[in-house]
């Protein structure tokens, strides 16, 4: 059996001392044709990943190319499962009965799966339920949307609605046995002050933390999302990390190097 995603990430944080989820969101505009997006982005993964505790493809940008995108996030999460690398697909699905369990089915298991998946809760918290199903039976995760990294996330997410998406997920999360559950939150690292909090409120989840680099959050800022020791969370850097300077893969393996040190450097 293989080792579960909360586990595999912990494990690997501790092996290589790394809290960095490398983000490849390729964008077909800074590239010649699709072969071109396809062989930079796996060079970049490859180069990277001793950095990094997981990676994080964002999945519209390989939707965005339709069949021939499809096609390389197979050969991206391949890749990454050969290098050891854990993968968050960032899909932020959500949807209810067999819509949400076809979402499930899709994105937690076949070919193009990731180790996990982002979900959207605010359809209800019973829509989170197939995704959380088909996690616990793939050994595969999810993080739940609580409190995003965008600037506009307060006009739905204020007024104690992302405590209570946090409190669900606590409760999912203490079903499970093992140090950390299959549910994680994301929350943005664009809120430094908050992350105390939901650390507490949510206390076994892996919480996902995206925004570092080209969004503005700072590693010195987000030791309040970890446990003693540097464990409980990953912090997610993309465009800082596959377009450091411009195409440049030494850059990128450059950049996902400085953003490991930075954050070991404030760990708890």
């Amino acid at each position: 059996m293989t080792t579960p995603f909360a586990a595999a990430v912990t494990e690997r944080t501790r092996t290589l001392n790394t809290r960095l989820c490398v983000g490849l969101d390729p964008r077909l505009s800074h590239y010649r044709d699709p072969a071109h997006l396809r062989r930079h982005t796996l060079e970049v993964l490859e180069a990277t990943a001793p950095y990094a505790a997981a990676v994080k493809p964002q999945v519209a940008f390989y939707e965005a190319l339709g069949v021939q995108g499809m096609e390389i996030l197979e050969e991206v999460c391949a890749a990454a499962r050969t290098l050891g690398l854990p993968v968050v697909l960032d899909a932020k699905r959500g949807d209810i009965g067999s819509t949400a369990e076809a979402y499930a089915q899709a994105w937690l298991t076949g070919r193009h799966a990731g180790s996990s998946l982002t979900v959207n809760p605010f359809l209800g918290f019973g829509a989170l339920q197939p995704f959380v199903g088909a996690a616990r039976e793939h050994g595969g995760g999810v993080f739940v949307l609580v409190k995003t990294s965008n600037p506009d996330q307060a006009d739905l997410q204020g007024e104690g609605l992302s405590e209570r998406v946090a409190a669900e997920v606590a409760r999912l999360g203490a079903e499970e046995g093992g140090e950390y559950a299959s549910v994680g939150a994301v929350v943005g690292a664009t809120h430094p002050d908050d992350l105390p909090r939901f650390r507490s409120l949510m206390p076994r989840a892996l919480l996902l933390l995206p925004g570092l680099g080209a969004q503005g959050a700072q590693a010195r800022d987000l030791a309040g999302a970890f446990h003693p020791g540097g464990t409980g969370a990953l912090v997610s850097a993309s465009r800082g990390v596959q377009y450091a300077d411009g195409l440049d893969v030494a850059a990128a393996r450059a950049a996902a190097q400085g953003f490991r040190d930075e954050l070991n450097a404030v760990m708890p």
